[in-house]
C-alpha cells in the first residue's frame, strides 16, 4: 500500500530546511512504529518520497509526501495522527489518502504552485499596499518578458521568467496583510517566489512567503495531488497562518 500525506509547515519551523524536514519525517515514522517498506542494498532507507522542496524561510499549507508500506492492512485513519505526534511543533499532518497503483510521483506530476507573497515593513520607506501589488501584477502580466539575474551553482544566470508566471493578483490575507497571489509554473523550470521578488524590485530578504496549493493536471484540468475519498483521513481542518514576527534588527525571524 502507498499513502499520500499532506502536511503544513507554519511558524518558527519554517526555518528548517527541506533536508531536515525529511529527517524529521523519518524519525516520526520510526517513533510511530509504522510498517514502512525499505529500499534494498547496503544502506536501506525508508521508502518515503517528497514533493517539490519548499524554500527555507517559507511557510506552507500544502506540502506532500508519499509513503510505501510493507503491508496492505494499514489503518489509514491512524497514520496522520501518529506522524503528527512525532513531528516538531508547526508541522502537522492535515490529510492522508491511499494512492492508486501507477500514480505518478509528486516530482513528475506537480505542474504549478500557488504562492502568497507579502513584504515585511520595508526599510526604504516604500509602502507595499494593495494598490502597489495591483500595479505590480498588471505590469508583469502585460510584459512580453520578465528578465531576472540570479546566482545558480556559483555563476550568475539571466532568465526570462515570464513564461513561468501563470497568474498574478493583489489580495488581502485574513490577517489584513496585503499580498501578491501568484500561480507559478514548475515546468520546464520551476519559478521561485524570490525570482518574482527580484523582478518587482522587492526586498527579497524580507519577503513573507507562503505556499497554499500545489497543482497537478492528470486530465488537463488542475486538481490537488491528494483527493479525499472514503478511504481518506482529513486529519486537521485548514489552518489560518498567524502573522510572522519581525526582529528588532529588521530581520524576519521567530
Amino acid at each position: 500500500m502507498k499513502l499520500r500525506v499532506r502536511f503544513q509547515k507554519l511558524g518558527k519551523v519554517r526555518w528548517i530546511s527541506h533536508r531536515d524536514i525529511a529527517r524529521c519525517v523519518e524519525r516520526a515514522v520510526r517513533r510511530a512504529n509504522l510498517p514502512v517498506a525499505y529500499s534494498e542494498g547496503f544502506s536501506p532507507r525508508p521508502r518515503i518520497s517528497f514533493g517539490l522542496a519548499l524554500p527555507t524561510g517559507a511557510e506552507s499549507l500544502a506540502e506532500y509526501l508519499d509513503i510505501d508500506f510493507a503491508q496492505n492492512d494499514i489503518d489509514v485513519d491512524q497514520v496522520g495522527s501518529s506522524l503528527s505526534d512525532g513531528l516538531p511543533v508547526g508541522i502537522d499532518i492535515t490529510a492522508t489518502a491511499v494512492l492508486p497503483v501507477g500514480t505518478d510521483s509528486l516530482q513528475e506530476s506537480v505542474v504549478s504552485c500557488r504562492w502568497e507573497i507579502g513584504v515585511f515593513t520595508a526599510t526604504d520607506g516604500v509602502t507595499h499596499d494593495t494598490a502597489w501589488f495591483e500595479h505590480a501584477a498588471q505590469k508583469l502580466m502585460a510584459a512580453d518578458e520578465v528578465v531576472v539575474t540570479r546566482e545558480r551553482k556559483g555563476a550568475m544566470v539571466t532568465d526570462d521568467i515570464r513564461p513561468g508566471i501563470a497568474a498574478l493578483s493583489a489580495e488581502v490575507r485574513p490577517d489584513g496583510i496585503p499580498i501578491l497571489a501568484a500561480q507559478l509554473n514548475t515546468l520546464p523550470r520551476g519559478i521561485r517566489p524570490a525570482e518574482l521578488g527580484l523582478a518587482l524590485d522587492l526586498p527579497v530578504a524580507r519577503l513573507d512567503v507562503r505556499r497554499t496549493h500545489q497543482w497537478i493536471a492528470p486530465d488537463g484540468a488542475l486538481t490537488e495531488p491528494l483527493v479525499l475519498d472514503e478511504r481518506s483521513n482529513p486529519c486537521l481542518p485548514p489552518t489560518t497562518p498567524q502573522p510572522l514576527a519581525v526582529g528588532a534588527a529588521g530581520q524576519t525571524g521567530p
